[in-house]
């Protein structure tokens, strides 16, 4: 029999291993040169609410580059409620533009997903969104609720919405359930709308949430759009929702970051999941 170190015999976790465990998450907080407190506390928010809106993490520069390199994007209305039939949508976004690269890896994203999923989690998708003025409200959903696995579970995904502008309860703000993350199996018409919370919050700011928590993006009463980016992440077990080895060109990839590259998927699940011919599909970027 094998002995199992890790465990006391009234089957909690041994105090050292805990205390490894805890060393582990702040150095991989330091590292990406994030407060871990400040991570916990986070997290902590997340775990109560589901959602945690975080202020202040993108500068007006960043913002106005990704504003810019958009714009020529931004042409077509959606094609069905769930799209928006007045919101403009960009697909394959880092195909066309590298501008929102610093929202896919900043740090304390990133950070707060190294405590969620396995190592080498991918990102599963990247939208840039303008919601018009006459929107109504989207469909309830929960990101992950594509994974046809039953709830209460622990999310597979989670997301951060990037506010470009600022959200307001007038303009299209995100609505979330707090505590919904939490829920079994519920219909989404048995859903109590008026008990949702607009995601108000200055231009810069975002909306971290995980793939569990019913949400939606509220409805455009105001003369003026207001425009988002959304990163959505998920386990690297769980297939991406854009299929980035299509939507992405090797060519494109070659021009992101090491950790971007990672999490378009040019990374592996140990031993089995994602190589190419056997190898780490990272060596695709790296031959002529």
């Amino acid at each position: 029999m094998i002995e199992r170190a890790y465990i006391n015999e009234d089957g909690t976790v041994r105090a050292e291993v805990l205390a490894d465990q805890e060393a582990a998450r702040v150095a991989a907080a330091e590292a990406r040169g994030v407060d871990p407190r400040q991570v916990d506390a986070l997290l902590a928010a997340v775990d109560e609410d589901g959602y945690v809106i975080v202020p202040d993490l993108i500068s007006h520069e960043v913002i106005q580059e990704i504003r810019r390199a958009a714009e020529p994007f931004l042409e077509y209305e959606g094609r069905n409620e769930f799209e928006g039939h007045r919101t403009r949508r960009i697909y394959s976004v880092i195909e066309k533009t590298l501008a929102c690269n610093p929202l896919v890896e900043h740090p304390l994203a990133l950070a707060l997903l190294d405590r969620l999923f396995m190592p080498n989690y991918l990102l599963s998708q990247l939208q840039v969104i303008d919601v018009l003025p006459g929107e109504i409200r989207q469909p309830l959903h929960h990101d992950d609720g594509f994974y046809p696995l039953a709830r209460p579970r622990k999310p597979i995904g989670a997301a951060l919405i990037w506010a470009l502008d600022d959200f307001t309860a007038d303009n299209g703000a995100t609505l979330v359930y707090p505590g919904s993350h939490r829920w079994g199996d519920v219909p989404s018409g048995e859903i109590d709308v008026s008990q949702m919370v607009p995601a108000v919050m200055p231009a810069g700011s975002a909306v971290f949430f995980l793939g569990t928590l019913w949400h939606c993006a509220g409805p455009n009463h105001t003369e003026k759009s207001r425009l988002a980016a959304t990163t959505q992440y998920c386990e690297p077990w769980a297939r991406q929702q854009e299929n980035y080895s299509l939507a992405i060109s090797r060519e494109r990839a070659r021009l992101c970051s090491d950790q971007v590259q990672s999490l378009l998927g040019y990374s592996m699940q140990f031993p089995f999941i994602g190589f190419v011919d056997g190898r780490d599909p990272k060596r695709l970027l790296q031959e002529g």
